[in-house]
């Protein structure tokens, strides 16, 4: 085995196979860029920022809204600023209220993380009055890079291939649809002033476009405080690549190499890895000497990202999309790869200092892997979930990385993104870096809040993820195949008996301590495992000493024991499991061999509810409710009470997590509307009825 190369200036000691470079290891032995630094934002990047300043010695100053006083990057910061309640326009996008918290605490830089107002010019203009340090590229950088159309027209005129689309800035509804003709359809919406997939929309046909771009202003607007939108040509099913550029004030310019992000869902990425398996040594100097270009172009100083799509078939043949002003999401798996701290490097260059190394001493090592975990719920067409973190475990080992906003008790609100924590892994070879990443998420649990953990599992075990035979639509086309596992005997065995220990009351056929004339009566415990789906666990006996039956089944003898505040220790059937379980109100979870299951308990009562609200929809075929499925906030409304509707016509918007979803009417009728705009909804809230048509009105439209 061939000896490791000695660290080179400014870099970290390449990967070997125990160990996975991180942002808490040096990469210097200079002085600290800045003494205090304010991290203008919120969340995981909030984490990761502060952990490298406070390796480089560095204070971090936190900002919150009401929201977030008990999140994790408050309680990691030296000092921590309230700028307002939770809706991101009156507090993380709140520029004056940003920079007064700076001058207040007296920091000298802010870094903005990614999102919100990271490729705001206006934050950089007003740091630049102030007397304080951006963290990230110039104002030119971010008008012209920053804004997707002056971008693309920017890369055009040096005769960079870019995907057709709209070229004029600032149009409005009216002028879109007018150019929308020029583009062709398929299109692609897009905020002009954003990413993350965000207010993204598809629209096949004319038809179509004005209620889109409604929708995706709306998003553009909370996302980003910018409105702005852009058209695009749909390219199906092409592969996303993007390289990573690093650039200092003295005309020093590097890339780090190129991530492959093609695995995505609703434009959000969701796996990512560096290098690229499209990728060869001839094509990554190609593109990395394009994208030091179009840093150059600019006069760019700071981290930031070259987007292209690329044909899988034609993989010579790439068009520009986007230069992301700053840090990605995904920047983790560029750090593995080339053992460089990017958050130290953007407080290095910012400070003026220069770079300590060029092109020819950066190299890739190994393959790494990132998973991000989403509160989201796969089987509900993977809309947002909240919640209240109640057990939480976070996986560590060889080649293992965790970049999280997760704590025990954490509240997860819809407020904000989705995006939770990113699992990362290391590996000599991409093979190994998918092991790794598959056996991390397997121990990684989160019980309180459904998230996307099994669905990554499921993912990464794909043939064609394996193969790496990626594009953007593969998700879309086969996300609908998953099949998640239902709980087993074990599992639905621990919850009830676990309820009962923890204080639940079971349902009892005749007195309310269990027993009856001549023989103990079983405890009947009724866990929802679905939307329609029930079971029966009846248990005779202690949780420590019982007999239980699942449904139909046969009896077993079963004995749980508590081994701590989370974690018990099954015995049925001459097997013994062990299990972390938690419980909030009526529902349990209960996590197992990487999967975790929310068991729902249901009283006779609301069984017997349940039975005739069935037997009524039975009658009419479809339910006359609407609800909400997610929670969160209604921000439009199509039509009035009293309006006859017809069948899919849309009746108002929730948007829960910078994601929106329309409710739809389904049946003919007379609605009758139960909320607002801007009013708060909880998951399977009535927020409609629909009536049948009026005597008379049979068969007529809106």
């Amino acid at each position: 085995m061939r000896a490791r190369p000695a660290p080179r200036p400014g870099l970290r000691p390449l990967p070997d196979v125990s160990a996975v470079p991180d942002p808490s290891s040096p990469t210097t032995t200079s002085r600290p860029p800045f003494t205090t630094v304010l991290v203008a934002n919120r969340g995981e990047i909030a984490c990761r920022i502060i952990a490298t300043l406070h390796r480089l010695g560095v204070r971090a100053v936190a900002v919150h809204s009401d929201a977030d006083r008990d999140a994790k990057h408050v309680r990691m910061a030296d000092v921590a600023v309230r700028i307002g309640p939770p809706a991101p326009e009156a507090s993380y996008l709140d520029i004056g209220a940003v920079v007064a918290a700076a001058q207040a605490t007296g920091a000298q830089a802010i870094h903005p993380g990614y999102g919100f107002l990271a490729e705001n010019a206006d934050l950089a203009r007003a740091c630049a009055a102030a007397g304080l340090v951006f963290v990230g590229p110039g104002a030119r950088a971010l008008d012209v890079m920053g804004d997707k159309i002056r971008a693309k027209a920017h890369v055009g005129r040096a005769g960079v291939p870019v995907i057709p689309g709209t070229a004029e800035p600032g149009l409005d509804d009216a002028g879109l649809v007018a150019a929308a003709a020029d583009v062709g359809y398929p299109l692609l919406i897009k905020p002009s002033a954003g990413g993350g997939g965000k207010g993204m929309e598809v629209v096949d046909r004319p038809a179509d476009l004005p209620a889109a771009l409604a929708a995706a202003r709306r998003v553009a607007r909370a996302a980003f405080g910018d409105d702005t939108l852009l058209l695009e040509r749909y390219l199906p099913a092409p592969r996303h690549v993007e390289v990573q550029v690093l650039a200092d004030a003295h005309g020093g310019v590097v890339h780090l190499g190129e991530r492959e992000c093609s695995l995505q869902r609703r434009h959000q990425k969701v796996i990512e890895e560096a290098p690229s398996p499209l990728v060869d040594p001839v094509r990554r100097d190609r593109i990395g000497a394009l994208a030091c270009e179009v840093a150059r172009s600019v006069g760019y100083v700071g981290v930031g990202t070259v987007e292209l799509l690329v044909s899988a078939q034609a993989p010579d043949d790439f068009y520009f999309m986007e230069m992301n002003t700053r840090l990605q999401v995904e920047h983790p798996v560029t750090e593995l790869v080339t053992g460089i701290d990017l958050v130290e490097w953007q407080l290095r260059v910012a400070a003026g200092e220069p770079l300590a190394f060029g092109q020819e001493e950066v190299r890739l090592t190994g393959h790494a892997i990132e998973a991000r975990v989403y509160a989201e719920n796969p089987e509900r067409g993977f809309l947002p979930t909240t919640g209240r973190v109640l057990v939480l475990e976070e996986p560590t080992g060889d080649g293992v990385r965790v970049d999280s906003a997760l704590l025990p008790g954490l509240t997860v609100s819809s407020s904000y993104d989705p995006l939770l924590a990113k699992v990362v892994a290391w590996g000599r070879d991409r093979d190994e870096a998918l092991t790794r990443l598959d056996q991390a998420l397997a121990r990684t649990l989160v019980l309180g809040v459904r998230t996307n953990v099994e669905y990554l599992r499921q993912v990464l075990d794909d043939p064609e993820v394996r193969a790496g035979r990626l594009d953007t639509g593969l998700l879309a086309r086969r996300w609908s195949e998953v099949r998640f596992r239902a709980p087993d005997t074990p599992v639905l065995v621990a919850a009830a008996l676990s309820a009962l220990a923890h204080g639940a009351e079971g349902d009892h056929p005749w007195q309310r301590d269990g027993w009856r004339v001549g023989a103990p009566a079983p405890t009947r415990v009724h866990l929802s495992t679905g939307p329609q789906e029930e079971v029966e666990v009846a248990v005779r006996g202690t949780p420590e000493a019982a007999t239980v039956t699942v449904d139909d089944g046969e009896p077993m003898p079963a004995s749980l024991v508590r081994l701590g505040p989370d974690t018990v220790s099954l015995q049925l059937g001459g097997l013994t499991r062990t299990l972390r379980v938690a419980h909030d109100g009526d529902v349990t979870w209960v996590g197992a061999a990487g999967v975790v299951h929310e068991l729902r308990r249901r009283t006779h009562a609301a069984r017997l509810a349940d039975r005739l609200a069935r037997a009524t929809r039975a009658e009419r075929a479809v339910s006359p409710e609407i609800r909400s499925p997610m929670p969160g906030t209604v921000v439009a409304v199509a039509v009035a009470s009293g309006d006859v509707v017809v069948p899919g016509q849309t009746l108002l918007v929730v948007e829960a997590m910078k994601m929106e979803h329309k409710l739809t009417a389904t049946s003919d009728g007379v609605v009758t509307l139960t909320v607002r705009p801007h009013d708060l909804v909880t998951l399977d809230q009535v927020v409609a009825t629909i009536a049948p048509h009026p005597q008379g009105h049979e068969g007529s439209t809106p």
